[in-house]
């Protein structure tokens, strides 16, 4: 799981690159006619990546977004009206059997189905209209790591060929904001220390990273067996925050973009509740450092100015992965082999 944390720069590079030439046949299909709705299908690890393309597609293109139950064709066997839609399937594998089962029915009923995999030659890239490939090599990591930062990749690549307003040049940038964190290890090694005995925690994001909050969690549970309650923070306020008491252990991921108010005043909650809290945050946010403990993300190469909201995604997600795959070893655990796992899940 470490040595795939740090091989993410690289697998950004290559899957940004031959992702650009890919996109050239949707563009055109896309400029004849744009979909009304996007649906999109996966689970796990993809289904957070699905949750982040949400957010950024509806930012940037104005097309809404539906999160698919793939249940819906699975087990109840109905019909959904998806004439003029996009459907997205995301599958790390590629052999997912009800995300799949998603994409064939969606195109049968008229849909154009978008697959995202790390497997060409998977089943998914098989079904799909067009395939976005994750170029991140062989995966062996039970835990998702590249693979996931890689989704993300692809689905800014997606935004951009639906018009939205992603820029090339900074998409160019995340890997080298990518090793800039990875810089920090040694740092985020020492940090977990203190969790050692952690049995559970919440974890907090906003937006764009309400995501992060999600995939975060889900890889401290997969790999430190540590119960991870997560939240936006609007939704945190809205009643969970009750079971945060005296050293509760709350992790909060805070850049300094629109949704820094909202999570300011989360910070200030918790740290009347006496919190344990760590915040995931950027070089520039003075008013988060000295509040609290910090893991605080580098200042962009050669600039001093912080992150562009949009891009914080993929560079917040990687101090989490280094941190959970750290604290499973603090624990005694191997976060490459988690109990009762295995790296392919078929449900239907």
């Amino acid at each position: 799981m470490l040595e795939e944390t740090r091989q993410q720069p690289e697998t950004l590079s290559r899957t940004l690159e031959h992702g650009l030439r890919a996109v050239r046949a949707l563009e055109k299909r896309f400029a004849k006619a744009r979909p009304r709705l996007i649906v999109i299908a996966a689970r796990g690890t993809s289904d957070n990546a699905a949750q982040f393309g949400r957010y950024l597609i509806e930012m940037t293109t104005g097309i809404p977004v539906s999160l698919a139950a793939p249940s819906i064709v699975t087990l109840y066997h109905r019909a959904v009206d998806l004439r003029e839609a996009l459907v997205v399937g995301i599958s790390q594998s590629g052999e997912s059997t009800d995300i799949n089962a998603v994409l064939e029915d969606a195109r049968q009923r008229g849909a154009i189905a978008i697959g995202i995999t790390n497997q060409a030659r998977s089943t998914m890239a098989r079904i799909a209209d067009h395939v976005l490939l994750v170029r991140a090599g062989k995966e062996r990591s039970v835990a998702a790591t590249k693979t996931y930062t890689g989704q993300l990749l692809a689905l800014y690549l997606l935004a951009a060929t639906l018009g939205g307003h992603v820029h090339g040049d900074d998409l160019r940038r995340i890997p080298d904001w990518v090793a800039g964190v990875l810089r920090r290890e040694a740092e985020i090694a020492e940090a977990v220390e203190r969790y050692r005995f952690m049995g559970g925690t919440v974890t907090v994001g906003r937006g764009l990273n309400y995501a992060t909050a999600l995939e975060f969690g889900l890889k401290l549970m997969e790999t430190c067996y540590v119960l991870a309650e997560r939240f936006s923070a609007a939704d945190l306020m809205h009643g969970p925050i009750a079971m945060v008491e005296h050293a509760f252990p709350v992790f909060v991921f805070a850049p300094p973009g629109v949704t820094w108010p909202s999570i300011s005043d989360v910070l200030d909650r918790l740290d009347r509740l006496k919190a344990d809290t760590l915040v995931i945050t950027d070089h520039s946010n003075g008013h988060a450092r000295g509040r609290v403990r910090a893991i605080e993300l580098p200042a962009q190469p050669g600039r001093r100015h912080p992150i562009p909201d949009l891009y914080t995604p993929i560079p917040y997600i990687v101090p989490a992965q280094l941190f959970a795959a750290h604290l499973a070893v603090v624990k005694g655990f191997d976060p490459d082999r988690p109990r009762s796992l295995t790296k392919v899940t078929r449900t239907m």
